[in-house]
């Protein structure tokens, strides 16, 4: 188990599995958002209540539903502990701060926007996941599937928490806009022909995931409160 200790305290270790499981994470993104376009469909929600109960009752999903979270957890944890070292390695700040010149303002935030995921990640899992899986039987839709549909009618009924939504959702954007491409180049993974491909598909995809997911709540707001 030493290489697995090393790998977990060294400061490339900790960088790779950040990476690694960063990376990943982007993958339960692509899957959670294409799951969750489908309340858009006009449909009153039956093709993705189907969904949303097929990953929430398969025993596979369930299984790397653990997974999932163990992920959350390492990432978190090493991303903590990377910020700690480079701030015990440079316990005086510079006299002069280049700001832009170097550096874009959301690479030097990452901690901030990453906790700004984090806060919001706990009041999501609070409104859907907890709510539906252990606090709340929720009603069937027309096909006897649990009505997850309704839930966010209700949730996203409420401007507070859809402005709290959108600025969790923008704070993940920036959170992958500078995450992608640094969890290849923590891997290695640079070169002069293709390190601009990776760049562009981080941008590609921090839009991609941030409008996504930002247009959910803005859509069930506007068009699909309780009464309508």
């Amino acid at each position: 188990m030493s290489w697995f200790t090393h790998m977990m305290t060294s400061s490339i270790g900790k960088k790779v599995v950040m990476s690694v499981t960063g990376l990943f994470l982007c993958s339960f993104l692509l899957v959670h958002l294409s799951i969750n376009l489908l309340s858009l469909l006009p449909d009153n929600g039956l093709l993705f209540n189907e969904a949303a109960h097929f990953m929430s009752s398969n025993p596979l999903i369930r299984a790397i539903e653990i997974v999932l979270f163990a992920g959350f957890i390492i990432h978190i944890a090493q991303s903590y502990f990377i910020t700690r070292s480079n701030q015990k390695a440079r316990p005086v700040k510079y006299a002069v701060n280049a700001g832009n010149a170097n550096s874009t303002w959301y690479s030097r935030s990452m901690g901030i926007l990453g906790s700004l995921v984090l806060f919001f990640l706990i009041i999501h899992l609070r409104h859907f996941w907890i709510e539906s899986r252990f606090l709340t039987e929720l009603p069937a839709d027309s096909n006897g599937t649990p009505d997850m549909y309704m839930l966010m009618i209700e949730v996203f009924a409420n401007p507070i928490y859809n402005i709290i939504y959108l600025l969790g959702v923008f704070a993940l954007g920036y959170h992958l806009m500078h995450g992608f491409q640094s969890a290849w180049r923590s891997l290695g993974i640079m070169h002069r022909k293709y390190t601009p491909v990776i760049q562009g598909i981080g941008i590609a995809f921090s839009f991609f995931i941030t409008l996504g997911f930002a247009i959910i709540p803005v859509f069930f707001y506007f068009f699909r409160q309780p009464n309508q």
